[in-house]
């Protein structure tokens, strides 16, 4: 290589060996890191944010059948058909939601742990809720302790274990969003390298040989342009359509999601208040600590003021403002429900709790819940969309730039040799 630098012929072989390598590596890192992109983009849709939307099922259907439970509880004797099926189908649908989380758990010891803990655990409240049941069909004061002794079991270990899965997927769904949108630094500063490669060798050629085009390092540097400009552009595209599913998607569906789980707390310390029969003032104070979260009266801590602020989409608006109504008829129906309890008007408190008419407490809750679902559903559903707008954006990109890439190596090379040829 000395002697060959030496000469200007050695000297143009060089520069075309060099030039060939830095278009196939930047060809093969451009291919590499934009197949990873894609796949990670792919895999936002189709896997992360379906283990996410499974993590939030769990915590759903168990704070749910537990506060059904509790409902059922309060009818005395034998419970009212349609909560007995409610109670079951969220049952089966934690089990169904837990086997999905349990799928993608390796690697995460945190993650093991808490699946680890529901799939021992929900047994065993699922046990001592059909004794709670039993007994208080035999009218036993004894079946309270059990759904109480229940109840606890589901506070302490079971919805901190769904919480805690739920939080650890929407972070692994956070961080592929960040990997998605990340700049491709190397990808970029190796294009722009061999760009200038290109153009420093033609004016070299230029200078020495007196002639003004070589047409293959012309082609070779035009190919080179358009894979970097295809590219940025497509990155760029491809990067705000997974921040809009960021921002329209999975963050608004987080905060609806934190709304729904505090109102479910809230259903289960109105219940377990009027189970406890005067001794449920821990339930109640929870439950005066956790509404003002999901008011819609306003406040720092206020999340469905918080989720009314984020709603891009008119659907997730309208369903946010019916949340909004219906937890102001909630709260105004629990405090009706408080005034006759502690009034000593026990049985009418009940009646206020899980009856059917229009002001009852559960005919609020269910329309809130109905309302959180909705929007949670909508914003699941936007997601999916801008993230299949992202992957969209890189159709083709992976094959066009390898192949663009292959054209700068093949025209570095013809047009270096057709200079070389002079020489002979």
């Amino acid at each position: 290589m000395a002697r060959s630098a030496r000469t200007t012929p050695g000297r143009l072989g060089i520069i075309a060996s060099a030039l060939v390598v830095l278009s196939v590596l930047t060809g093969f890192v451009a291919a590499l890191a934009l197949q990873t992109k894609q796949d990670t983009i792919s895999n936002l849709a189709e896997h992360r944010e379906p283990l996410a939307a499974a993590a939030q099922q769990i915590y759903r259907s168990l704070s749910d059948a537990d506060a059904t439970a509790s409902s059922a509880f309060l009818s005395g004797g034998l419970e009212p058909a349609a909560l007995r099926e409610r109670y079951e189908v969220d049952m089966a649908q934690a089990g169904a939601a837990l086997a999905k989380a349990a799928s993608d758990i390796g690697g995460i010891p945190e993650a093991e742990k808490q699946v680890d803990t529901l799939g021992q655990q929900l047994p065993v409240y699922a046990g001592l809720v059909e004794t709670a049941r039993t007994n208080n069909r035999f009218g036993l004061p004894i079946g309270a302790a059990y759904l109480r002794e229940a109840s606890t079991l589901m506070r302490t270990k079971l919805l901190p274990a769904a919480q805690e899965l739920y939080r650890i997927d929407v972070g692994r769904l956070t961080d592929e969003q960040d990997d998605a949108t990340s700049f491709p630094w190397l990808t970029v500063a190796l294009t722009v390298v061999l760009l200038g490669a290109l153009i420093v060798t033609q004016v070299h050629l230029t200078r020495k040989t007196n002639r003004l085009i070589n047409v293959g390092l012309l082609v070779s540097t035009i190919a080179v342009g358009i894979g970097l400009i295809w590219g940025v552009a497509a990155g760029w595209v491809s990067a705000a359509a997974v921040g809009n599913a960021r921002d329209d998607g999975s963050q608004q569906v987080d905060v609806l999601v934190q709304a729904r789980i505090v109102a479910l707390k809230c259903r289960a310390d109105e219940t377990l208040t009027l189970v406890a029969r005067g001794d449920g003032a821990m339930y109640e104070k929870e439950w005066q600590e956790l509404a003002p979260t999901i008011s819609g009266a306003g406040g720092d801590k206020d999340l469905l003021v918080k989720a009314r602020e984020a709603a891009t989409d008119s659907t997730i608006s309208e369903q946010v403002r019916g949340a909004v109504d219906n937890a102001q008829s909630w709260q105004e129906a629990h405090r009706k429900l408080r005034e006759l309890d502690d009034g000593g008007q026990y049985e009418k408190a009940v009646e206020m709790a899980i009856g059917d008419k229009d002001d009852s407490a559960a005919k609020a809750f269910n329309r809130l819940d109905e309302n959180l679902s909705g929007a949670i559903q909508k914003g699941r559903e936007k997601f999916v969309e801008a993230t299949s707008s992202a992957e969209n954006a890189l159709t083709g990109l992976v094959p066009g730039v390898a192949v663009l890439a292959l054209i700068g190596a093949g025209g570095a090379l013809v047009g270096i040799r057709q200079r070389l040829q002079e020489y002979r």
